[in-house]
């Protein structure tokens, strides 16, 4: 069970340049060229500065796991297999996925523009990370995205009905852009919490919210160590049968449109890689016979704030919000990472060749 002496582990706080240019530092000393050690650390520290820690630069020593494992292919690009027009497929070379997707989405952008629609299906990257990442890339360029996402090869989550993991916690994605305005941004795991979640929480030596999780014979519990120490338990889909089919057809349009692999007996990964597969849809909006579409949006946006408050609520907010206001705190105030998982950090770093000298010097605040 979880190791109480965790609980007392005290979070550091570090500023999100200082932080940005030791993961680029990180990545250049294991052998990235600067642009994809640059990409990489854009997208794990704005996660972090988005409140997803999850999906934040504690991922790196299961990056560099996975790199050791062979798994991980350092300073791969991705590369068109198919080229039929609207539709693009994509194959990631098992890449870093911050480099694959940010490369899938620009030339799904660039195709979007041309014809007024783009799907793209980009197959076997590297953990492609917060999937709002690459919705965000979609809206800055003024287009309308969703996103289906599979793990492949690594069940994690318990189908509806079932106590085995079957299924990875595949996210989905929709952003809708506005001018002037941050976009609408949705980013969700089908699972009830995301698994990097219940790693936070285990460092935090804290438990992660009821209805989560199921230990190894199938009874509920909310001590992240059921997912994290042997014999293992699985996380639930989130909403039950909703969830869990929305979960079901992530795995069938990311892995097998795209040409990559759904999860199943033949094809469970027995290392520290995360494959991600990724079907997205972008939009031009200016294609559609759709003049007042912003101003309708805009109107609904402010007609979901006229509610009554619950107690205790502040305001009514709209999907994309509290990354906002988490990225303005963090910004000001630095980025909290625990000791745990800044320990495992630095023992990362230093097993690339960073010195203890240079880490304590480039994250000093």
């Amino acid at each position: 069970m979880q190791d109480t002496n965790r609980s007392a582990s005290q979070e550091l706080m570090i500023s999100p340049a200082r932080l940005h240019a030791f993961v680029c530092a990180l990545w250049e000393q294991a052998g990235s060229e600067a642009t994809e050690a640059r990409l990489v650390a854009d997208h794990l520290v704005l996660a972090n500065l988005s409140g997803h820690d999850s999906h934040g630069v504690g991922m790196i020593p299961r990056y560099l796991r996975s790199l050791r494992d062979g798994e991980l292919q350092l300073n791969v690009h991705a590369r068109v297999v198919r080229d039929a027009g609207a539709v693009l497929t994509i194959e990631g070379g098992r890449g870093f996925g911050q480099v694959a997707a940010h490369e899938a989405m620009a030339l799904g952008i660039q195709r979007a523009q041309q014809l007024g629609v783009c799907a793209v299906g980009l197959r076997n990257a590297h953990h492609i990370g917060r999937i709002g990442h690459w919705a965000e890339q979609c809206a800055d360029a003024g287009l309308v995205s969703f996103h289906f996402v599979n793990v492949a090869g690594d069940p994690l989550v318990a189908p509806f009905g079932g106590i085995d993991a079957r299924i990875g916690t595949n996210p989905f994605c929709a952003a809708f852009p506005r001018a002037g305005k941050p976009p609408l941004v949705l980013d969700f795991a089908t699972s009830r919490i995301a698994y990097g979640k219940t790693r936070v929480a285990y460092n935090k030596g804290q438990q992660v919210p009821p209805d989560s999780l199921i230990d190894h014979a199938g009874n509920p519990s909310n001590d992240p160590a059921v997912v994290h120490e042997d014999p293992r338990g699985s996380l639930l889909p989130f909403g039950g049968h909703k969830g869990y089919g929305m979960a079901a057809l992530c795995e069938i349009f990311a892995g097998a449109l795209s040409g990559g692999f759904t999860t199943h007996e033949a094809t469970l990964m027995t290392n520290s890689a995360i494959i991600n597969c990724m079907m997205s849809v972008i939009v031009d909006p200016q294609a559609f016979d759709a003049p007042n579409a912003e101003r309708e949006a805009d109107a609904f946006v402010d007609w979901l704030r006229t509610s009554r408050l619950a107690q205790g609520v502040d305001g009514v907010l709209v999907p994309g919000e509290p990354e906002l206001a988490k990225r303005a705190e963090r910004s000001e105030h630095g980025t909290p990472i625990d000791a745990a998982s800044w320990a495992q950090i630095t023992e990362a770093a230093r097993e690339v060749g960073m010195s203890a000298e240079r880490i304590a010097e480039m994250t000093a605040t």
